[in-house]
């Protein structure tokens, strides 16, 4: 969750029936969140129960990474404090277009419940009343049939799954009411980042072989000119085929927005001290957390793809920059070209803050106008 996201109210969800513990999505698959103490002091970590049941009399297919049953590296929940979003610390993956074998299959009747700590992905250490909510909406999030999932997705049609909130007072490290130091450092990082930078800011390298910081030096120069030709479109302003692709309908509000995502984007390239890091042995492309500019983590996919087009190198890290809160603070809702084509014109909301939605924009592979 992105420090420009986390003001907005998550788009296209349905609204939440405070009445039952749990609320079925479309298809009759039901989430629940149930926290294992509903009172926490400021040392008890925050652990929830999530149960998610298919009361449907056919088997339903959810994505393995939209579900805390691998494992929580994504924004899954929707947190607030006394009403206010809570900052997600966790990290956000760049991950390959899912295909059949990345869903979950849960046969008719069946739930499957896991526990999960939550204090550690968002930010509890001001004390106050806690709502935390599943919520996940995406086209990708259910497998409609075998084939859906090589058109890009899915099942766009029930693309949503969210619980009804649990309540949580947690007595925290931080007075009620008051900012905590993730948001102070925040706000002072967004302070720092919307200052005119003299000179670029560096390029280093952390578990990085002597072959590997050559790759990243050229990557990092191929994401820059993507980055730099994404803002000089949006800055003449003739909005065609290439915007409309990935962003949908010409809109005066969303043209805005992947405007100032692109000079902010094209800004952190030229003149951010950017780190990359090698070590991840994960089979996604990259991942970074939100939180710690300009960080990123490269993994498999990576180092397999091309220097420049679809899914490369240069686009990885453009994808990468777009989710750092100071810059365009995206998040994932889809994955893939078909995909994030798709969203244009079924959620082009959601695209205007889909990191792959502003990846293949710059890499423009086929070229639009």
């Amino acid at each position: 969750m992105s420090l420009k996201g986390i003001w907005k109210s998550a788009l296209g969800m349905a609204a939440l029936a405070a009445a039952c513990n749990a609320q079925a999505a479309p298809k009759g698959v039901a989430v629940s969140v149930v926290p294992e103490k509903t009172t926490l002091g400021q040392n008890d970590d925050v652990v929830v129960r999530v149960t998610i049941t298919n009361n449907s009399g056919a088997p339903q297919y959810i994505l393995k990474a939209r579900t805390p049953f691998e494992g929580v590296d994504e924004a899954l929940f929707d947190v607030k404090r006394d009403g206010e979003p809570v900052v997600y610390l966790g990290a956000h993956i760049k991950r390959a277009a899912p295909t059949a074998a990345d869903y979950f299959l849960l046969k008719p009747g069946a739930s499957h419940t896991v526990k999960v700590e939550l204090s550690s992905l968002y930010d509890m250490s001001v004390s106050g009343d806690y709502q935390i909510s599943y919520k996940q909406v995406s086209p990708q999030l259910f497998l409609a049939s075998a084939g859906a999932a090589e058109r890009g997705g899915a099942d766009g049609d029930h693309a949503t799954l969210v619980s009804a909130p649990a309540s949580v007072w947690i007595d925290g490290r931080v007075g009620r009411g008051q900012k905590s130091q993730v948001m102070l450092d925040i706000e002072a990082m967004k302070r720092a980042a919307e200052q005119p930078s003299p000179s670029a800011g560096g390029l280093s390298f952390n578990k990085c072989t002597t072959t590997q910081q050559t790759t990243i030096t050229q990557a990092m120069s191929a994401g820059s000119a993507m980055a730099s030709d994404g803002d000089a479109y949006m800055q003449r302003g003739v909005i065609g085929t290439r915007y409309t692709k990935w962003f949908g309908a010409n809109n005066a509000t969303r043209v805005a927005t992947v405007k100032s995502h692109f000079a902010a984007i094209k800004d952190a390239f030229a003149t951010k001290p950017v780190t990359v890091d090698c070590g991840c042995k994960q089979n996604y492309y990259a991942y970074v957390y939100p939180t710690q500019p300009y960080k990123i983590y490269v993994c498999k996919a990576f180092w397999n793809a091309p220097m420049t087009g679809t899914d490369s190198k240069g686009g990885t890290l453009v994808h990468e920059m777009s989710h750092f809160n100071v810059v365009a603070g995206t998040d994932d809702h889809v994955y893939g070209q078909s995909g994030a084509a798709n969203l244009a014109i079924t959620n082009p909301d959601l695209a205007v803050q889909n990191a792959d939605s502003h990846e293949y924009f710059g890499e423009n592979t086929p070229a639009l106008n």
